[in-house]
């Protein structure tokens, strides 16, 4: 069955080992929940030794479940929730401030002013992202800011910054290694997407110094070893990748115009551009795809903030859903002469339009709306959000009009969800097999660089759909559809004038 792969999948609620054989099968997983720490309001932290904790346990069940030692494993895996950020003391290997997570906004003052100031066109043209408290640059100056003496010793060289995966990586090679991969990298407003490496200019202007940050490395690549003390064994990390991109790498997304889409709560949509470096004038991020032998394959990347979760709305706060099966049978019988939209901006409004203000809203009721429509309109938001997305990726980038959707998620499990998808993108939707893509993603970085699993030609070969959607709405319905969709994010976008 070996030799072994060992992925540590380390997300925002849940840290997960799995084990993954020779055939590329599930053999071993663990898993363990940790703190979500809110000190204030829009503060979001987690506690990097609770982090740390979950990932060696949920690794240790998971070669007792697979019937392995560490001894086993050919190579060792990470995908790591994004952006989140950790100060730790080199000495000791102790973080000075809990991780700010990805979706903290304590710095979105900062951002404000920077942006005010005139600054997020150097932002964007250098590392391809926004000027938002999402990203890791100004969670590293407020820990630098706000911890007593943090700024100095920081650039004394005491100090290292890294988001989740360097931090794994210190922690499991004993200290020796201090690195990241470019996808990583280029996820923090640090990194110059052209040059591939950290970038002066964004340093400075963040107050950023240069003694903190880890060496950039290829997504495969030489990490180090697991130090034996770990688990038991020396075992080479050889691969590293954020989750977004640990999932279009698990589709075997590595064609340029194919499109990764993860449907949870939210969504996450990446574009592979290949060796094109795109810059969105449609408010999408430019990032690294992945970076393999040295050679950077980039990204268009869009966020829906909710898509699930209107569904998880319906069923938890307003009790007119009680089950996830219920939810294909309901919009089965709704009435075709009843247009309902909901538009599900409970967060805001995501790619294209980033519109944090924005606020949720539904048109077309009447009298005789029933629970049917109303669950059908949140069903297809999930197609019409992805739409604007799509067609954002379109515009910005001219080869992008043959896409083939490639999609995960917990929403795949919905038929009636994915054929309106294929409908209303009128483009082929492919559900993969296998649900966990973001760890398969991972392994095959690392069993590709250790020699045990094929190249991206055989892994993609590999690869089995387990169902495929064609498009079969007809070209009139779909514009009139849209007409209507347009209209409520205008009427949407509007309101927010009378607040």
């Amino acid at each position: 069955m070996g030799p072994y792969i060992l992925v540590i999948d380390q997300g925002t609620t849940t840290s997960r080992a799995i084990i993954f054989d020779a055939d590329q099968t599930i053999v071993g997983m663990g898993r363990m929940d940790f703190t979500q720490h809110h000190p204030a309001n829009g503060w979001v932290e987690h506690i990097p030794e609770e982090i740390w904790a979950t990932c060696l346990w949920a690794c240790k069940t998971a070669l007792r479940k697979a019937g392995i030692t560490a001894a086993d494993l050919a190579a060792i895996g990470i995908s790591n929730q994004r952006e989140t950020t950790i100060v730790w003391d080199r000495q000791t290997g102790k973080a000075i401030y809990n991780a700010i997570v990805w979706q903290d906004r304590r710095t979105a003052a900062t951002c404000a002013k920077l942006r005010a100031a005139g600054h997020e066109r150097l932002v964007r043209k250098r590392s391809g992202l926004m000027l938002d408290s999402y990203f890791s640059a100004t969670k590293v100056k407020w820990i630098l800011d706000n911890v007593k003496g943090a700024r100095k010793r920081a650039k004394r060289g005491e100090l290292a910054f890294g988001t989740i995966d360097s931090f794994l990586i210190w922690r499991l090679t004993g200290g020796k290694v201090h690195a990241t991969d470019a996808s990583n990298a280029s996820r923090t407003s640090l990194y110059n997407l052209k040059t591939g490496a950290w970038d002066p200019q964004l340093l400075a202007l963040f107050e950023i110094p240069a003694a903190i940050l880890p060496e950039v490395k290829d997504s495969a690549d030489d990490y180090g070893t697991m130090d034996p003390a770990v688990l038991g064994a020396a075992v080479p990390i050889h691969g590293v990748v954020g989750d977004q991109q640990a999932a279009l790498i698990g589709q075997a997304c590595f064609t340029p115009g194919m499109v990764k889409s993860t449907y949870g709560t939210s969504c996450f949509a990446l574009l592979n551009t290949g060796a094109d470096l795109v810059h969105s004038r449609n408010h999408l991020l430019t990032t690294v795809a992945y970076r393999l032998d040295g050679k950077t394959t980039y990204a268009l990347e869009g966020a829906i903030f909710m898509v699930g979760g209107a569904l998880q709305w319906l069923r938890d706060d307003i009790g007119i859903l009680d089950q996830w099966k219920e939810a294909e049978t309901l919009a089965n019988a709704a009435d075709p002469d009843q247009p309902v939209y909901m538009v599900p901006a409970f967060l805001g409004l995501g790619a294209p339009w980033w519109d944090s203000d924005a606020r949720g809203a539904i048109y077309g009721l009447t009298r005789s709306t029933r629970r049917p429509e109303l669950v059908r309109a949140a069903l297809e938001a999930v197609g019409y959000q992805s739409s604007d997305l799509v067609e954002a990726m379109r515009k910005d980038w001219r080869s992008a009009h043959d896409i083939v959707l490639r999609v995960d998620g917990g929403m795949v499990a919905s038929s009636w969800t994915m054929q309106f998808l294929a409908d209303i993108l009128d483009c082929r939707v492919d559900c993969s097999r296998t649900e966990e893509t973001t760890a398969l993603g991972a392994a095959w970085l690392a069993g590709w660089k250790a020699g045990v699993w094929p190249d991206a030609a055989g892994f993609a070969a590999r690869r089995h759909e387990e169902r495929e959607f064609r498009p079969r709405m007809s070209a009139a319905t779909r514009r009139s559809k849209l007409r209507g969709w347009h209209e409520a994010i205008r009427r949407t976008l509007s309101a927010k004038v009378s607040r």
